[in-house]
This record gives structure tokens, C-alpha cells and sequence, in this order.
């Protein structure tokens, strides 16, 4: 469980990223958070690990206050708090496998770490966390010769090897095509759903969000303006959260597109019947 109240954060500027943040998080929940750019996503996402130190608040995972810990309590609490991030993070140079076990860097003492020497236990969970994630023939592939799509699933894995308590996902699949941002925001949920892992993703694409997570939250200017399920984020919901626009037109289009998607693979599925049948 993650409790999350009157949460602040203001810069040295005087400007207020978040106004007083109240929400939980019960095991297993993923929670999509949309908003307008500046809205505050990122404070919020970086505040709960604190990547960046609130201002005001408390952050509470289960028992432990995480506002309250001091550096090397902190350090040993982020075991705890799987991140994936927008544009990977992995070391380009090392491979899959070394990329996942990075994951256990918080466990392992440095020199194990350094020489890549990892227990068999951290081993074996990597490789069953790559075949979960649909990449055990891309072990032993360097990182930067993998797609975009591929980069994120080793950044899943690696999450996941922390044995994390909760996951915070920062724009996902900002860089990916739409189908495969669908195929990474359908395996992150049913990540969650297998683990009891509850999860928050920052997200922009407000249709991806309402077609994966149970709950939706809405910032704007630092608070937050909707807290509800998918079904009832409608138009007056996304003009508070959005400002006007022409909703309406935005989900017809989106349904456009998917029957254009599902049409085309329809038309590739039987052309590839075709030629199986000539060869």
C-alpha cells in the first residue's frame, strides 16, 4: 500500500510543482496519472522515491515513511520501489542479462557488482524474468542493438529483479509506435496483476491509459482535479484536467484508428495465408 498525504513541492524559484497531494494506492492497483505538461507528473513520480525532496507531506509505503529516512535508510528503501524510466536507462555497452541483474545492485556487495559476479539465485530470477517479458533469446545481445520496444522489456525485467513493494513507470511509451505501446503497457498490468504490485504510471497518452489501468488521476497545477475509474474520465472530466477542447472528436478518431490497425493485420494475416499456400 502506498499513502501519499498533503504532499508539497516547492522549487527555489517559489514555483509549487504539487499543492498539497493526497491519495493511496492499494496493492495490486495500477493507477494511470495524465496531466498537461507541467502539471506535476514528474514531481509527484520523483518525489515518491525521492529523486527530488518534498516539500511538505508524508510518503508512506506499508509501514515505513519514506519523507522521514535519513540517506542510507533511503538507499536501502529504494530496493523497495522499482523505477522504469522514458528513455530506458540501460548501459548500452552491456548486455541484456548484465543490464537485468543491475537490478540487484542495491543487494549485492561492489565487488560482486564490479566483476558482474551475481548469486545463481539473481541469475536464475533474470532469466525468468526475460522469458516473462518475451526476450530469453536476446540474453547475451548488447543493449544498444535491441528496439525500442525491446529496450523497454529489459527495463521491466530490471525492474522486477529489485523485487520491488511498488513500480513507478515515467512515460513508458513515449518513444514507441502504438502498437507497441500497447503490447508494453498490457505487460506491465499484467506484471502487476500476477505480483499484487501496485504501480503508478505517468502517462500522456490519456486513450492507452483509459484502455489498460483501473483508475485514472488527473493533475493540473499541481493538484489533483480527478481521481476516479476510466469509465467516468468524460468530457467535463478532461476539461478540468485539460482545459476545452474537442473530446468528442478525440475519441472518435482514436476508434477510427483502431479499426484501420485491426483491418490492416486482418489484411497482412491473409496475405501471409496466401503465401504459405503457394510455397
Amino acid at each position: 500500500m502506498l499513502r501519499i498525504t498533503g504532499l508539497t513541492k516547492t522549487y527555489k524559484t517559489g514555483d509549487k510543482a504539487l499543492k498539497g497531494v493526497t491519495f493511496e494506492v492499494p496493492p495490486g492497483q495500477v493507477v494511470g496519472l495524465i496531466g498537461p505538461s507541467g502539471a506535476g507528473k514528474s514531481s509527484l513520480i520523483r518525489c515518491i522515491n525521492r529523486l527530488i525532496e518534498p516539500s511538505e507531506g508524508s510518503i508512506h509505503l506499508g509501514a515505513l515513511d519514506v519523507t522521514g529516512l535519513s540517506r542510507g535508510e533511503l538507499r536501502k528503501a529504494r530496493r523497495r520501489i522499482g523505477m522504469i524510466f522514458q528513455e530506458y536507462a540501460l548501459v548500452e555497452r552491456l548486455t541484456v542479462m548484465e543490464n537485468v541483474l543491475s537490478g540487484r545492485l542495491g543487494y549485492v556487495p561492489f565487488w560482486q557488482s564490479f566483476f558482474r559476479r551475481y548469486p545463481a539465485d539473481d541469475v536464475a530470477k533474470a532469466f525468468r524474468l526475460l522469458g516473462r517479458v518475451g526476450l530469453t533469446e536476446h540474453a547475451d545481445k548488447r543493449a544498444d542493438a535491441l528496439s525500442g520496444g525491446q529496450r523497454q522489456r529489459v527495463g521491466i525485467a530490471r525492474a522486477l529483479e529489485q523485487d520491488p513493494e511498488l513500480l513507478l513507470v515515467d512515460e513508458p511509451t513515449a518513444s514507441l509506435d502504438p502498437k507497441t505501446s500497447r503490447q508494453i503497457m498490457r505487460l506491465i498490468v499484467e506484471i502487476c496483476r500476477e505480483r499484487d504490485l501496485p504501480a503508478i504510471i505517468n502517462i500522456h497518452d490519456v486513450l492507452l491509459a483509459q484502455a489498460f489501468v483501473q483508475r485514472i488521476i488527473g493533475l493540473r497545477a499541481g493538484e489533483v482535479v480527478f481521481d476516479g475509474t476510466p469509465e467516468e474520465l468524460d468530457t467535463a472530466a478532461l476539461t478540468r484536467i485539460y482545459g476545452e477542447e474537442d473530446w468528442a472528436a478525440m475519441h472518435k478518431q482514436a476508434s477510427d484508428d483502431e479499426v484501420e490497425e485491426r483491418e490492416a493485420a486482418t489484411e497482412a494475416k491473409r496475405l501471409g495465408e496466401r503465401v504459405a499456400a503457394l510455397v
